[in-house]
């Protein structure tokens, strides 16, 4: 099995089952709009982290550049890039994230544009940039060779991708068993992404493991508890089991977390 096909099947395995799917009062994917904001403000206000750090390298070495964000959110892995980009380009599927990215571009001074869609399909509106960054997607991405071929086309000068070592939903493994007796998987993880980027044959990879400082969750426990009873498709009226529960699993302090970075080909 090759490391693309071996990604893709380890991620196939944090499927939810249909049966527990059909009982959910509501879809148990999305994200808040309010939370993605909230970190692209902190990071523009203080940028910091190895994944910055590679990325502001990659601008000063070899002067200002374009800089193209796939998955962006709104815009926590690009917009503090701000005072050493010629031109800022984020991709995402959600309009509203690309509505609340565009509305923090706006005051750096810099040209932005949007593009709305799923990565690689939307690469060529997106065009080749001088630095590609991708923060805390690739774990929803099962047909990882054709995404990181992209990225990697996609890059005049390097790619700098950020992602946890364990899947983003692996803190949530108690309750998913405590509730629906479902184990969760335990790959992929970190080393497997970098496993695909080895097959693929990127040059010049990087791969540093580094703690990220998780702030804290100033949101009422009740409200994060219902987010969580959504992602586990229950329904509302057991929020308050969840509340009871959610102080033993919720993560805090830091986060492990690697930045991956490669040589682009978008200027052979």
């Amino acid at each position: 099995m090759t490391a693309a096909s071996s990604w893709s099947a380890a991620l196939a395995e944090w499927a939810v089952p249909e049966e527990i799917l059909a009982r959910a009062e509501s879809s148990p994917w999305g994200h808040p709009v309010r939370r993605f904001a909230d970190r692209a403000d902190a990071a523009v206000t203080a940028p910091s982290g190895r994944s910055f750090e590679a990325a502001q390298d990659a601008l000063t070495t070899g002067g200002p550049g374009s800089v193209l964000d796939v998955g962006a959110g709104a815009g926590a892995a690009s917009l503090p890039l701000a005072p050493w980009a010629t031109e800022l380009v984020a991709v995402d599927r959600s309009a509203d994230m690309l509505a609340a990215y565009a509305q923090r571009a706006a005051g750096l001074g810099v040209p932005a544009r949007t593009v709305e869609g799923l990565w690689p399909q939307v690469a060529q509106e997106a065009g080749a940039q001088d630095l590609v960054v991708c923060h805390h997607v690739v774990y929803d991405v099962p047909d990882i060779g054709p995404f990181v071929a992209a990225l990697t086309g996609s890059a005049r000068r390097r790619v700098v991708v950020e992602l946890p070592v364990e899947h983003p939903m692996a803190w949530l493994a108690p309750l998913w068993l405590r509730f629906h007796g479902l184990p969760r998987p335990e790959r992929p993880t970190s080393p497997d992404f970098v496993a695909v980027l080895q097959e693929a044959g990127v040059t010049g990879l990087r791969v540093e493991r580094w703690e990220r400082p998780e702030p804290a969750d100033d949101d009422p426990l009740d409200e994060r508890a219902a987010l969580v009873t959504r992602r586990l498709c229950l329904p509302a009226a057991r929020t308050p089991e969840v509340a009871a529960l959610l102080p033993d699993v919720t993560q805090s302090g830091a986060r492990l977390v690697e930045t991956v970075s490669w040589s682009g080909t978008g200027g052979a």
